[in-house]
């Protein structure tokens, strides 16, 4: 009994422990990453929205675990001199909040981002640039909302269930949510930092992790509790068995220019398995290879830029004939 009794009393030191010190780390990330857009209620979520540039529209989806800093390290300013570039956090991302009846599932967020192209009100529907599983909802969004897609330049996409999941997300994978929001609150953060040089190595090999990720690239703000909840509740959903299916059996059916970006290291997602697959599911779509590893956006943002721009170039010609027909 005594044991027993001693050993609670340790849990709850360390677990009281835990929660001070991520309390202090959620402060000091905040203090030093406040928001710098704007933000915009849609059915489901609120968005923080980063905006710049004009011209024809680009809307930019991170992925799992990231925010739209991922996007604003290197690639919004290489594009916003010629378009109106819109970065957004996914819902429970950065400082998006997505409501507590709202499901994290694909379909869910692509109301959320289609509700968010209205709420613009852009001069015509945005190109979609989505990384890893940001490329899955751009998927989504395209299958769910048609008209207001463009055409999709996918950076490094989740388009299929992965036959293998990294152990980078290894602590993504707790449930139930109560469980999860303890550990988010207590151990989450410590534990983050123990392995992060384990973790970021796995996240951008074989290419090195950039001393500033945790600051311009937004790294920081994915250690957040809320953030850290999100995240579990969007890997539980599009791992979740068949989640995935439906939106596969339907790709052939996508009738818009389709053009995807991989880096031939990825050790995130396999670039066979997912961007050579989509490209041989999808008519007229094609994968370009390049040197680097599944966070391209950061280690190689000229490359995306360029890669993104040439997307929107498509997109703009080929709707000129029905602008003409009009």
């Amino acid at each position: 009994m005594n044991l027993l009794l001693w050993s609670l009393g340790l849990l709850s030191l360390l677990l009281g422990a835990g929660f001070f010190f991520t309390r202090s780390v959620k402060a000091q990330v905040e203090a030093a990453l406040p928001p710098q857009g704007r933000f915009v209620d849609v059915p489901g979520a609120r968005l923080h929205v980063i905006e710049k540039g004009g011209g024809p529209p680009l809307l930019l989806i991170h992925g799992l675990s990231g925010n739209l800093c991922n996007y604003t390290y290197g690639i919004v300013d290489r594009l916003a001199d010629r378009y109106r570039v819109i970065a957004v956090d996914r819902p429970g991302s950065g400082y998006s909040v997505r409501n507590e009846a709202a499901g994290a599932d694909l379909a869910t967020q692509a109301d959320a981002i289609a509700a968010l192209i209205d709420a613009l009100k852009l001069a015509g529907p945005p190109v979609i640039v989505g990384h890893s599983l940001g490329g899955a909802l751009a998927l989504c969004l395209a299958q769910r909302h048609p008209s207001r897609v463009a055409a999709l330049a996918l950076l490094a996409p989740l388009t299929h269930p992965a036959g293998q999941v990294s152990p980078a997300f290894a602590a993504l994978k707790i449930r139930p949510d109560a469980l999860r929001r303890v550990f988010a609150w207590t151990l989450a953060v410590p534990l983050a930092m123990l392995n992060r040089t384990r973790i970021l190595g796995l996240i951008f090999g074989p290419e090195p992790v950039p001393a500033d990720f945790g600051v311009r690239g937004g790294g920081f703000l994915g250690v957040r509790p809320g953030n850290f909840v999100a995240a579990c509740q969007d890997y539980a959903a599009v791992s979740r068995e068949g989640a995935l299916s439906g939106q596969v059996a339907a790709y052939a059916a996508l009738r818009l220019p389709v053009r995807v970006l991989f880096g031939r290291g990825d050790l995130i997602l396999n670039p066979a398995e997912q961007g050579a697959a989509l490209a041989k599911a999808l008519p007229g779509a094609t994968l370009t290879l390049i040197d680097g590893g599944h966070m391209i956006p950061i280690t190689a943002a000229q490359t995306c830029a360029d890669f993104v721009a040439s997307v929107a170039e498509d997109a703009s010609t080929a709707a000129r004939p029905a602008a003409r027909m009009a």
